[in-house]
């Protein structure tokens, strides 16, 4: 594997900057029988990552995929430092066999959870107290804490720096092709930071090149931006009964519907704690690479909106397209450039997990969807990638280059999470 700047071996003992207190280092010298390893901790702790990123902490859609991915990279590494199977992340220290992986997993995630979104810790200690309250008391359960504590300890390190937190704005002259902020907000790009941040798995944010944006002049464009123009508008469009509901269905938060079919997959699948620990560190982290060099790509592109495209046609130089100064979206556009789409590379890291782990053909997966309230079923990754590209087209949020571009960068991103990282070891 070659080498990655966040991989560190780490010693069995670790050095005081991990600082845990005496209740957890003092080990029972006689160990109990270790606490089963029910796998229902991952789905329950991802619950409880998704209601603290979103609901009590409003973090935005495209910032979220890293605070997933760190969660699960913790659960995953304490995890496999006790049940073995599959190398670990960052965290490589031995741990006890009698050590419960529950406990270790359920830890990890709540110090994880707790050092990023100190405001939420209150509801945070009442779900971790819960989760212990269900272990026996004894050695395992303490040599489960410390193995969590310690995972966590390790990402949370390895992830200082990482660009997370710097002032980055996007700076460009107006101009045809290029983004300028949209109605009705005017707000500047969200999250321009994002494309700088440190991947987690990709040796850089633009390892997978990109073919950029159609040219105005081409026939291309002028195909892409009719399309839109008939099916995406708020009055007057094409679309369908049917084609609406698709849309209106996908104007929600991906990354949320993406880990809650997962929960259901790896239920019904009867997965047990390691490896649905290794799904949803795959998911994480490949969704949240996808982003981070989705996100660049807006940064690097700057491409304009649909909505922007077409109330300016005439000044985009391409005979085959006409002017609209009145014409709307079905929904309001995010603040930051169109290309490439950010549901799409999100949606291609999350088929390409998914059709490495199940198949591509027997995904079998349930999304649901908080704005239509309702579910669809999915069995193929080619149903799903493609249903998903038509509904950003039908919001009228994208020209369909952007969509099948991120597409496939979000199914790299996944290509390379699978073949490098959370391998079975030998």
């Amino acid at each position: 594997m070659p080498a990655q700047r966040a991989r560190v071996v780490i010693a069995a003992v670790i050095s005081s900057a991990c600082v845990l207190t005496s209740a957890v280092l003092a080990v029972p010298s006689q160990a109990a029988a270790p606490v089963a390893a029910d796998p229902a901790v991952i789905t329950e702790w991802n619950v409880i990552a998704a209601r603290t990123i979103f609901t009590e902490n409003a973090t935005p859609i495209p910032r979220s995929g890293l605070y997933f991915g760190f969660v699960h990279i913790a659960m995953y590494d304490a995890v496999v430092a006790i049940e073995g199977g599959y190398a670990p992340y960052a965290y490589r220290a031995a741990a006890p066999p009698t050590a419960s992986a529950e406990v270790a997993a359920a830890t990890a995630a709540y110090r994880v959870l707790r050092h990023y979104f100190p405001a939420s810790a209150g509801n945070l200690a009442v779900d971790y107290a819960a989760t212990l309250a269900g272990a026996p008391d004894g050695a395992s359960k303490v040599q489960g804490r410390l193995v969590g504590a310690r995972a966590a300890a390790e990402i949370i390190r390895l992830r200082q720096n990482d660009g997370r937190d710097a002032d980055v704005t996007l700076d460009v002259e107006p101009a045809p092709g290029v983004w300028r902020p949209t109605p009705p907000s005017f707000a500047p790009m969200l999250g321009a930071e994002l494309g700088f941040v440190t991947p987690l798995l990709l040796e850089s944010a633009t390892q997978f090149p990109l073919p950029g944006p159609d040219r105005l002049s081409t026939v291309r464009y002028a195909r892409d931006y009719v399309e839109v123009l008939r099916y995406g508008a708020k009055e007057g469009s094409v679309r369908t009964a049917a084609q609406t509901d698709t849309a209106l269905f996908y104007d929600d938060n991906g990354v949320l519907q993406f880990q809650q079919g997962l929960r259901d997959q790896v239920t019904r699948r009867g997965l047990d704690i390691v490896e649905s620990s290794r799904a949803f560190a795959l998911l994480g982290t490949s969704t949240a690479d996808a982003q981070v060099a989705c996100w660049r790509a807006k940064y690097d592109y700057a491409y304009w909106r649909p909505i922007t495209a077409i109330q300016l046609a005439g000044t985009d130089g391409n005979p085959a397209t006409r002017p609209d100064a009145d014409w709307t979206s079905l929904v309001d556009n995010p603040p930051y450039p169109e290309y490439t789409s950010g549901h799409a590379c999100v949606t291609g890291a999350t088929t390409g997990t998914l059709s490495y782990l199940f198949g591509a053909n027997s995904i079998d997966l349930t999304v649901f969807s908080a704005v239509t309230g309702t579910t669809r079923q999915y069995e193929t990754a080619d149903a799903l990638d493609d249903e998903t590209m038509n509904a950003r087209i039908w919001l009228g949020i994208h020209f369909r280059k952007a969509m099948t571009d991120g597409n496939q960068l979000g199914h790299d991103v996944a290509d390379w999470a699978t073949t490098q990282y959370f391998q079975p070891t030998g």
